[in-house]
């Protein structure tokens, strides 16, 4: 149930973001999903994208730090309130949120992709999934 991201270390310099989108798209991976948090010197561009294993290989063989972080991906009703439902399941047991962000696009049936990595996500997994919460399967996520 739990999606791979791909995270990766980029120094706030000017072409790096691109850089990477260049490194992608030349091997065919598409990004579904995407969240840049930055300071000063340096962001973490996190990536939910049609093939994480291959993303990130091309990437470190391009010199960029990446590494692999478990998310889930729920489906929410696309309407005011929507949200609140699943996250008020996760507050109601206590699962902290570390930071989540919006999927590109949406199912297609009224609903939209939101990407939530937690602390304790088999616990979140199980909540969710006990209040009737959809979970997207991983081959779905990828191929989007």
């Amino acid at each position: 149930m739990q999606v791979k991201q791909v995270s990766v270390f980029l120094e706030n310099k000017s072409g790096r973001l691109a850089e990477v989108t260049r490194v992608l798209g030349s091997r065919n991976i598409d990004i579904n999903a995407l969240s840049i948090a930055d300071t000063t010197e340096f962001g973490i561009l996190r990536l939910i994208v049609n093939n994480p294993d291959t993303a990130v290989e091309v990437l470190k063989e391009h010199g960029f730090t990446v590494g692999i972080t478990e998310v889930i991906a729920i489906c929410v009703d696309n309407k005011p309130g929507g949200l609140s439902i699943a996250l008020n399941h996760l507050e109601e047991n206590n699962i902290g949120i570390e930071y989540m962000y919006s999927y590109i696009g949406n199912t297609g049936d009224g609903k939209a992709i939101i990407i939530i990595r937690v602390e304790e996500t088999q616990k979140a997994v199980d909540v969710l999934k006990g209040n009737k919460v959809d979970i997207m399967p991983i081959d779905k996520i990828y191929c989007l």
